[in-house]
């Protein structure tokens, strides 16, 4: 017999005998133990233990595990003995319970810990996932996590206490839902019908009593809805506290970033990438017929509908000029908004921060964009389609790219261009056209919607609204002027205009005064609409107003934008870029990719190289040079105005005189400038030979426009250094006032140069009286020609003067009144009618010859005259003052050759350069001008190549950046 709790039970027999949990165990003979399998074949009448057991066995455990554990009676006799067995059963069926609890105990141990595993997995599942919200707090915030004072700001967070002075009233909350809903119950189901009564006073004192009861409702309805207004208040208030202490804090955290607490180095934000493809494109050529199709936002809306004002509201600072009724917005404006430590504004070409925390700098910003607009604008023009580019960073500011367009106007005022009008149409159209371009449509709501001519022109660009936001502002004129504030909702609505728009928005954008702060206009917004009876009584909704909801609205449908389209249009770049190095390739194989820039240096080289080979020319070639032709500028002078007069008195005192008089005059007066003139044409003269030199070797055609405009420049701007005109007029006046000719080497010069300037002048002379007189027989007989009727008579007169000077060969150099009737007198005999003045003007060219030809026959006799001119002889024949004067001359251009050749090597030339230098930068920094001045497919296919690569690369950054920011 097998007792419970003896050593030889197993578990299974346990397990079989436990009956308190009232279940019928069915454990299969192999997991028996084999004593409980022992005991199983015997009660069964199973012998072999082989064999399958019978039910029997089974029947019997079940029948034993339904009766009750009780002691089992003491046979008689046993006595003691059975108090005995009947005690050790009890402390048997204790042991047994407390070992089964210690197993419950561990099942329930693994089981619980087990259900709640499983339990946060299914919680933990169903939580979303926010690792595409990691974008929102940069990492480094985590790395500074260590550095920010916890405790610090958890004694700057609000106490529990105050959060729940914020939170409404429950219950009240609750008493008044449960009367709305029995009110709606009351008017679904509808009233009972009335009995009637034959009183007519008791049907009245019930209708009295019904409609006390409907006001008594009506004043509940409003001071319900005037309570949960009070609380969205409360709500949003605490929300704009928190958000500023997030601010401020987010500034700290940017500050100590800013300073470099880890020393990494900053990258440049997401959407400052951004708005270097967007200033990148804007310089683009729009020609080219790849358009640009990237996402901005374009604020657009009639004159004074203050669209500039929403857009500070967004940017938070006053940063555009204001005037009063006039247009102030000539040109578009990009402002790329961003976040950052400090409230700051930087132009894209210039390095220097504006603080928009102060009013001086905020003034000079204004000042300075009001300067870029209007020199902008081309003479003759009111508004201009250059971009000017600006980026405003802050802390809280929204991420992204508005270009703020010239007011839409109906009529062209005085002052203003003809074409003002269709140019701000061109311009909007091109911006709206873009089929990426978020459009800002700025409506004025002080005035009636039917004036508005923007509407139309945005619904052209976006006919189903898929890309358009609509903002209301004046809100508070429009309230206050309108008589029925319902015009109002049906605009943000959208049922009173034809356009459709994703969003519909009405903001305040202060009291029209422009020495409003921002600060101010924000207050004067929140208390307008929290006591505004459009929002009161349902007709906005708390999310269409104010400027923040705009800007974050904007904000989050501008960069889903640029995600939906911006790895499009890099793949229209690369496209571009393809088709563009293919030409190049096929066109200019063997030359390098240089753009007009590029380009612009390179001919600068060549010409600074040019301009420093005129150091190289040897002082003989200046001073030669020089020399000649001074003397081609000054000898007509010399002949005509000194030596002629001078010698044609035929009186050696007077020549002298006459000579000293007329020489220092002319020092004084001419011969200096002249001299100077001279210097500076040669210059120039020799500058473009070395250009002209420099281009036949091997250089490249297409700068020539360049270089002709760059000489042309310079010697424009270049003068002459006015100290060197006075002591070269020293210089010359001791030269001519030296008179000794000291050997004979001198001597000859003299004569050589004064025999040279005798013929030419004689060669000249006679060239004149064969154009007087006509053809001689000669040239008349071979060439078949005839001489006119005013030639013969020339002739006629030239041969009865030439009978005069045979005569008298020492006649002086002006004919008598006598001497002219008597040839006019001679030349009348022979039937030639001829004028007195006539007769003197053949008169002097005749007698000029005959002088020359007489000093050159003097100069003959002269050559052997040194001698008596060293000894101070005095012989009339023999008197050679000329040829002093010659030499005088002579000695004169020498000196004034080698001093300007001094001045050229020394000065003039460095300064030639500096000019040279001065020009090329003002050229490099005129794109305009550059553009004129080296053109051609080639330098237009590699400034396209250029821009599109820099594009793509620009936009493939920013991709990837986009990319790691999800």
């Amino acid at each position: 017999m097998l007792r419970v709790g003896s050593k030889a039970t197993c578990m299974a027999c346990r397990n079989l005998v436990s009956t308190n949990m009232g279940v019928r165990f069915r454990v299969p003979l192999q997991k028996l133990h084999p004593l409980s399998r022992a005991i199983h074949h015997r009660y069964s009448g199973n012998t072999n233990p082989q064999r399958p057991p019978h039910r029997t066995a089974a029947r019997y455990f079940t029948s034993m595990s339904r009766l009750p554990m009780r002691p089992p009676k003491p046979p008689p006799g046993s006595g003691g003995r059975g108090h005995q067995q009947q005690r050790n059963f009890w402390v048997a069926r204790l042991a047994a319970r407390l070992l089964r609890l210690r197993y419950i105990l561990l099942g329930s141990a693994v089981g619980g810990g087990y259900t709640a595993k499983k339990t946060y997995d299914e919680w933990k599942d169903m939580l979303p996932d926010f690792s595409e919200y990691n974008w929102v707090i940069p990492d480094f915030v985590w790395e500074l996590s260590e550095h920010i004072d916890f405790d610090k700001l958890a004694r700057a967070l609000p106490e529990i206490e105050e959060i729940t002075k914020l939170l409404p009233d429950l219950d009240k909350i609750g008493e008044n839902f449960t009367f709305l809903k029995s009110l709606l119950s009351s008017e679904t189901s509808g009233d009972p019908p009335l009995k009637t009564t034959d009183s007519s006073a008791a049907s009245t004192q019930e209708g009295s009593d019904k409609q006390y009861k409907k006001s008594s409702d009506k004043e509940k309805v409003d001071q319900l809805q005037e309570e949960l207004l009070r609380t969205q208040l409360k709500y949003q208030r605490m929300l704009e506290r928190l958000e500023k202490e997030n601010k401020e804090l987010r500034k700290v955290v940017l500050q100590k970033d800013d300073k470099g607490i880890h020393q990494r180095k900053v990258k440049k934000s997401l959407i400052d990438l951004y708005s270097e493809v967007l200033d990148i494109l804007s310089d683009y050529d729009a020609n080219y017929n790849t358009q640009d199709h990237l996402p901005r936002v374009v604020v657009v809306g009639d004159q004074s509908a203050g669209k500039t004002s929403v857009l500070e509201m967004i940017a938070q600072a006053r940063i555009f000029p204001r005037g009063s009724g006039e247009m102030m917005t000539r040109s578009p404006v990009k402002v790329t908004l961003s976040e950052g430590p400090h409230h700051v504004a930087m132009f894209k070409d210039s390095g220097r921060e504006f603080d928009l925390t102060k009013e001086e700098d905020l003034a000079a910003l204004r000042h300075e964009i009001e300067l870029r607009m209007r020199k902008s604008v081309k003479e003759g023009q009111t508004v201009s389609s250059e971009t000017i580019s600006l980026s405003v960073k802050g802390p809280g500011i929204q991420r992204m790219v508005l270009v703020d367009l010239p007011g839409v106007i109906s009529t062209v005022t005085t002052g203003m261009a003809s074409d003002t009008k269709e140019t701000i149409f061109s311009i909007s159209k091109a911006y709206m056209q873009n089929p990426n371009a978020i459009i800002l449509c700025i409506q004025d709501g002080s005035v009636d919607a039917e004036r508005s001519i923007v509407t139309d022109l945005v619904s052209q660009m976006d006919p189903q609204g898929k890309r358009t936001i609509f903002v209301l502002t004046k809100v508070d004129l429009a309230e206050k002027n309108l008589a029925s504030p319902s015009r109002i909702q049906q605009i943000v609505e959208g049922k009173l205009f034809p356009m459709k728009a994703l969003g519909y928005f009405a903001v305040v954008t202060g009291k029209g005064s422009t020495g409003e702060s921002i600060d101010s206009i924000k207050d004067y917004e929140e208390d307008f609409f929290q006591n505004s009876r459009l929002l009161r009584d349902g007709m906005l909704k708390a999310h269409q107003v104010t400027t923040k909801n705009l800007s974050l609205a904007v904000s989050d449908c501008f960069w889903k934008m640029v995600r939906e389209s911006v790895e499009q249009q890099a793949d229209v770049f690369k496209a571009s870029r393809f088709n563009l190095e293919t030409e190049w390739k096929n066109n200019y194989p063997r030359l390098r990719e240089l753009d007009r820039n590029e380009l612009f240096e390179k001919a600068k080289n060549e010409i600074l190289d040019e301009v420093i080979s005129l150091s190289q020319v040897t002082p003989q070639h200046w001073e030669a040079i020089l020399q000649k032709k001074l003397w081609e500028r000054v000898s007509t002078h010399v002949i005509e105005n000194i030596y002629l007069p001078a010698a044609q008195t035929m009186d050696s005192g007077t020549f002298n005189t006459t000579v000293d008089i007329k020489l220092k005059q002319w020092t004084d007066k001419q011969l200096p400038y002249k001299a100077l003139e001279v210097a500076w044409e040669t210059l120039q003269e020799e500058f473009a030979r070395f250009m002209a030199e420099y281009k036949g070797k091997d250089q490249d055609d297409i700068f020539d426009k360049l270089k002709e405009a760059v000489k042309d420049e310079s010697i424009k701007r270049h003068k002459w250094n006015e100290r060197a005109m006075d002591s070269l007029r020293v210089i010359q006046h001791n030269a001519l006032e030296d008179r000794s000719i000291t050997d004979k080497p001198q001597w000859d010069a003299a004569i050589q140069f004064m025999e040279e300037t005798l013929h030419s002048r004689l060669k000249d002379t006679e060239s004149v009286i064969r154009d007087m007189v006509g053809p001689d027989w000669k040239q008349r007989w071979m060439n078949w020609t005839n001489r006119t009727p005013d030639q013969h008579i020339r002739n006629e007169t030239k041969t009865e003067l030439e009978r005069l000077l045979k005569l008298h060969d020492d006649h002086t150099a002006y004919l008598a009144n006598d001497e002219v009737t008597t040839v006019r007198k001679n030349l009348e005999g022979r039937g030639v009618e001829v004028d007195p003045v006539l007769i003197k003007d053949t008169w002097h060219q005749l007698y000029r010859r005959h002088f020359l030809q007489n000093a050159l026959g003097h100069c003959n006799l002269c050559k052997r005259g040194f001698y008596y001119y060293q000894r101070h002889f005095v012989d009339s024949e023999l008197e050679c003052n000329d040829v002093v004067l010659f030499w005088r001359i002579q000695r004169m251009l020498v000196i004034t050759a080698n001093t300007l050749r001094q001045q050229l090597t020394n000065t003039e030339v460095r300064r030639l350069e500096k000019n040279v230098k001065e020009v090329l930068d003002d050229f490099g920094e005129d794109m305009e001008r550059k553009s004129q001045l080296i053109t051609g497919r080639r330098v237009q296919l590699a400034e396209d190549l250029k821009k599109v690569r820099e594009i793509q690369e620009k936009l493939e950054a920013f991709i990837e950046a986009l990319h790691k920011e999800k």
